[in-house]
């Protein structure tokens, strides 16, 4: 296994990380390995388990870990870091876009705190899942590598057995990063870092106001595909915002089965800070602090304040206008007006009100949705307002906005359980189903579609690292 490794970060100022080799482990065993990202990233040769579990340092990586700040459900914590993943290296792939490989689960590290480093198969197996699901939807996100069980066990609640995820990110840069330098005024690496994320990025923007425009922009258009999927991050903490515009850190995520907009999964977010409905004023707010953390870099300060509020300003225009387009195309509305807002927000509502399946509904728009509602007539009433708005090739745009199949949260419970038993026949099945998303059902697909029953519903999560 040869990895082309052209690294960059480990060049810009040395407090923006600490040098650190992943543990090693006792017992490492291959459960995936993602032949085609592996390509794309241009490696070579069967895949190194030695490599993929930390046990072996693969020639031209050089492993650190990064160091990064955040707020926590709103609370500031100054000192957070890579706690458990070594960015091992990065590479150019095929198309030309650096990317980083990282270790998630590798041991150990100067930001652990009082953390064993480790992560447990339970979430390796979901980030795996949804990650290359959602890559599989269209949106932006970091993604899968390889996965491996590490032959130890992890003691959280139980004793558990142990996994790491070998993870590719356009970067692993976050908002908590530019957080970490400004906290500490740290003008050297705060703009070493800016010139870094600029070259790496987003090549047009002329400086730091520039920059702040058009990370808006894409986060703005990443969370409206979120809300288009019924997906809820269910941790949107700053320093788990990507700078890139990834989606990045999967722990308690899920994917609402039943629609209502204040759906939480996470079971640490007691007070719904991160509901469906909350992600985008969240976004927003993950924005101002990204602006804040520019500010001490900036010349004149003030006049940097004023710019960077109208910029942040605009994110719920910006978000807004990305929403009604996603949604429109579910619809099978090719040009959307104003009108059309109301018409998405009336089927939200009839969703809501029943708790209607929200992949099953839009899957089905074109036969069967009426089927997912008790009161059919209401549907019906609405359903007639929509056919008009509809353009010719409906059937088409649809088709590419409603996956059939989502990473539903009771078969993701039932792939882990499996797998804590040894047998990855269930994760293999579902990872062929949840990455093809839009294909039509086939037999070995079809159970995938459909939602929980009562008893298989899932309604917490658990970031269980």
């Amino acid at each position: 296994m040869k990895i082309p490794f052209e690294n960059s970060y480990v060049h810009l100022p040395t407090q923006m990380f600490a040098r650190q080799s992943p543990a090693p482990v006792s017992d490492p065993a291959l459960i995936c390995y993602n032949d085609e990202l592996a390509t794309r990233l241009r490696i070579s040769g069967a895949p190194d388990v030695a490599a993929l579990s930390g046990n072996a340092i693969s020639t031209g990586a050089e492993p650190i870990a990064q160091a990064y700040a955040g707020h926590q459900f709103g609370h500031w914590n100054p000192q957070l870091g890579d706690g458990r993943a070594v960015l091992l290296g990065e590479v150019i792939d095929t198309y030309g876009s650096r990317c980083d490989i990282q270790l998630k689960g590798s041991g150990q590290t100067p930001f652990s705190r009082r953390g064993d480093g480790r992560a447990w198969l339970g979430p390796v197996l979901r980030e795996y899942l949804v990650s290359e699901a959602m890559h599989a939807l269209g949106v932006p996100t970091t993604r899968a590598l390889a996965a491996v069980t590490t032959g130890d066990t992890v003691l959280r609640e139980e004793p558990l057995p142990g996994a790491i995820l070998t993870r590719v990110a356009q970067s692993h840069i976050r908002v908590g990063t530019f957080q970490y330098f400004a906290a500490r005024q740290d003008i050297e690496a705060l703009s070493a870092l800016t010139e870094h994320v600029i070259a790496r990025h987003y090549p047009d923007a002329s400086g730091p106001d520039e920059l702040l425009v058009q990370v808006i922009e894409r986060y703005a258009r990443l969370i409206a595909k979120w809300m288009g999927l019924g997906f809820i991050h269910g941790v949107m903490n700053t320093d788990n915002v990507s700078i890139a515009g990834e989606t990045i850190d999967y722990g308690p995520c899920a994917f609402m089965d039943g629609y209502h907009p204040d759906m939480v999964f996470s079971a640490i977010d007691q007070h719904g800070r991160y509901a469906y409905a909350n992600q985008p004023s969240i976004g927003a707010w993950n924005m101002a602090q990204f602006a804040t953390a520019l500010i001490p870099m900036m010349p004149d300060q003030d006049a940097a304040i004023e710019d960077f509020t109208a910029a942040v300003n605009r994110f719920p225009i910006l978000f807004q206008n990305a929403w009604k387009d996603v949604f429109a195309a579910k619809l099978g509305i090719a040009k959307v007006g104003e009108s059309d807002v109301q018409l998405i927000n009336d089927l939200l509502s009839l969703m809501a009100a029943e708790r209607a399946d929200f992949t099953s509904v839009f899957a089905n728009l074109s036969g069967g949705a009426r089927d997912q509602f008790i009161d059919r007539d209401a549907f019906d009433s609405w359903y007639n307002r929509l056919k008009p708005r509809q353009a010719e090739n409906a059937q088409t745009i649809m088709a590419g906005a409603n996956p059939q199949i989502i990473p539903r949260n009771h078969k993701i419970e039932a792939v882990i359980a499996a797998g804590r038993e040894g047998d990855f026949t269930p994760f293999h099945q579902m990872l062929g189903a949840v990455t093809r998303p839009y294909a039509a059902l086939t037999d070995a697909t079809e159970e995938y579609a459909k939602p929980p029953s009562e008893s298989q519903r899932v309604t917490r999560t658990f970031c269980g690292t």
